[in-house]
């Protein structure tokens, strides 16, 4: 079975010192500890154990490789070719050609507004290479809850309109807060 997604016509993507590869199974167990340490910013509710995710790669992503219209297309995000961060094209609608981006790094990395701002940039700029130039994708869009001020002024630095807010989305540490949608069509990228 391959290791890398038969619908990109390129892998891996690069700029700089930065690039996107087909994600990785060894890349999982520091996915995990990544996730579960910022589930705050995730629509994820539960911790992530080992074992979820090994069925989830082999079930759900080994799989999507071979697909021509995965549902997802997940990379490991690589600096200097050490894994920093992972996400990808989720949600994706091959039929209106958009997906929604996903974005999470080492979470030493979050806690410098510097290193972040440069890691979250430049990933922007090559998920964007990868849904505009390599997929056709006209249209990508992201969800962020208002607790994330630099994260959003990233993305709006970076080519992303906000075009909603979904008042009261989710719950907090007990309070309500805002779900932010931004947007970014492949002719104003």
């Amino acid at each position: 079975m391959n290791d890398r997604y038969a619908c990109l016509n390129v892998d891996p993507i690069v700029q700089e010192d930065r690039k996107l590869i087909s994600l990785r199974k060894k890349d999982l167990l520091s996915i995990m500890h990544w996730r579960n340490a910022q589930l705050k910013v995730l629509r994820q509710r539960e911790p992530l154990t080992p074992e979820k995710q090994e069925r989830y790669y082999q079930g759900v992503i080994l799989p999507s490789f071979a697909e021509k219209t995965p549902r997802q297309i997940l990379f490991s995000y690589l600096h200097k070719e050490e894994l920093i961060g992972y996400g990808g094209l989720v949600h994706i609608s091959w039929e209106d050609r958009r997906a929604e981006v996903s974005f999470l790094v080492d979470p030493d990395r979050v806690g410098d507004s510097s290193i972040y701002s440069q890691d979250f940039s430049l990933y922007l700029s090559l998920i964007k290479q990868a849904a505009f130039q390599h997929l056709g994708f006209m249209r990508v869009f992201t969800e962020t809850y208002d607790i994330r001020p630099h994260h959003i002024s990233i993305l709006e630095s970076s080519g992303f309109q906000l075009e909603g807010r979904l008042k009261a989305h989710v719950w907090i540490d007990g309070k309500p807060v805002d779900s932010l949608i931004h947007g970014c069509v492949a002719l104003s990228a």
